[in-house]
């Protein structure tokens, strides 16, 4: 029975304790408002600045991720370096975990449309492209290795080219040229969104061989593969450098590979002393040897996009972090404006302390009053800077950021705040409490 009464005396004290602190800020209305908004700006930085920098992330892994997984890109970075359309089928057999390879030409073309007439982006591949980079088909077929081999004027649309053809209408069997020459349209790309899979979007993809044909070219720059994993990816990577390595003549020692090996070190080919590769059979022994590179310039990269994605989802956490902690450094601010509002208040309330304690308050109870003050501003603020950072990011978003709410940043912030409030609260929460009842009656 005591502990019930010693209980619901407790909740009275508290209940009383609570409405005393709302009334002391509500009673200065300006005072307190400045100082919740105070708090507010340093949680809507934070708010706002985190999910700008967690968009820009999130935006950066898309694209790379538009690529298409497990996807390797074979580049070359000079003009002494091209392959043979045919070196990607070879790859794919000799190099375990290579699931598939495209050869991949970029040109450009004139298209004839009905009375329409403009010059578009053309991309040659073979029949495995779709599927090394991951884009799936929104209508009709991708073109077949078949088409490849008799150097078939079909093409493949990308989705803004496939609607924008026939304004929104299904343009699979139209037909319209190239350079003069007549291609049917055999499949529409779905979308992949504006900047996404290199703008596949506004993209002709048609067979690599017709693709050659239009620019009088044997050979490519650069070739498209995709391991069967992310671990197989790396693996590859590797097994590709050695085979390069060896091809341009960097690695004096090692013998001539044969189907099944290139398993080694080096991603990277970076500096060859000499230029002479008949496996390619670009020329032939006596003839003018091309400019070498200088020393330390690549030859040919080896990338897998997978590495790529890491690296930048990782750049981009660290920005987002390093805003995140300059934006804090306003939380901070807040949090100081909320100890001096309290200063200022025991100073002014000194009347109302000794009267409180004259007529039986407790030292704990001027004490939770005081921090209840701190934890009222220091709540209000952070929800209202809450609701101001999302805003912002609203905001922000119209005018052609990317953006993203993150919860962990709005969570971070508030307890942020709070913990502000009740730390910065506590000295003057003691000085209000310590003062003796006399003392306090004697400074009215």
């Amino acid at each position: 029975m005591k502990q019930n009464k010693g209980l619901f005396s407790f909740l009275i004290r508290l209940w009383f304790t609570a409405k005393m602190a709302a009334h002391g800020i509500i009673s200065n209305t300006l005072r307190s408002f400045l100082t919740i908004l105070g708090v507010a700006i340093g949680v809507a930085s934070v708010v706002s600045l985190m999910g700008i920098g967690e968009g820009a992330r999130q935006s950066v892994v898309e694209q790379f991720e538009s690529l298409g997984s497990n996807v390797i890109e074979i580049k070359a970075q000079h003009t002494t370096v091209e392959f043979e359309p045919e070196f990607a089928e070879e790859l794919v057999e000799r190099v375990q975990g290579l699931e598939m390879a495209t050869p991949v030409f970029n040109t450009n073309a004139t298209m004839k449309w009905r009375r329409a007439r403009g010059t578009v982006d053309v991309v040659g591949v073979n029949n495995d492209f779709h599927r090394i980079r991951d884009i799936a088909l929104l209508s009709g077929n991708f073109f077949t290795e078949l088409h490849v081999k008799q150097r078939s004027p079909v093409a493949v649309l990308g989705y803004n080219m496939g609607v924008g053809l026939m304004n929104g209408r299904n343009p699979v069997g139209q037909s319209f040229t190239l350079d003069g020459q007549t291609y049917r349209i055999v499949g529409v790309l779905e979308q992949k969104g504006s900047g996404n899979a290199e703008d596949i979007d506004d993209k002709i993809i048609i067979p690599y061989s017709s693709a050659l044909k239009i620019a009088d070219k044997r050979t490519v720059d650069q070739i498209w593969g995709k391991a069967a994993s992310k671990e197989e990816a790396d693996l590859v990577v590797v097994q590709l450098g050695r085979i390069f390595k060896r091809k341009l003549g960097l690695d004096q020692t090692a013998p001539t590979g044969s189907k099944g090996e290139g398993e080694g070190d080096g991603a990277v080919v970076e500096s060859v002393d000499y230029y002479y590769d008949p496996y390619y059979g670009y020329y032939d022994e006596g003839q003018t040897q091309p400019e070498i590179p200088s020393s330390g310039e690549d030859l040919v990269t080896i990338t897998s996009l997978n590495q790529l994605v890491e690296e930048a989802d990782n750049a981009n956490r660290v920005m987002t972090l390093l805003l995140g902690g300059i934006a804090a450094v306003s939380l901070l601010v807040g949090g100081l404006g909320i100890m001096n509002i309290m200063l200022v208040a025991v100073t002014e309330r000194t009347e109302e302390i000794g009267l409180r304690r004259a007529i039986g308050a407790k030292q704990s109870d001027l004490l939770l009053q005081f921090i209840l003050e701190a934890l009222y501003l220091s709540a209000i603020g952070a929800i209202a800077g809450t609701a101001l950072g999302v805003w912002g990011l609203g905001l922000f978003e119209r005018y052609g950021f990317s953006t993203a709410i993150n919860f962990q940043a709005i969570e971070i912030a508030t307890i942020v705040a709070l913990c502000s409030g009740l730390l910065f609260g506590v000295y003057p929460a003691i000085s209000a409490s310590s003062l003796p009842p006399v003392q306090a009656l004697k400074r009215q």
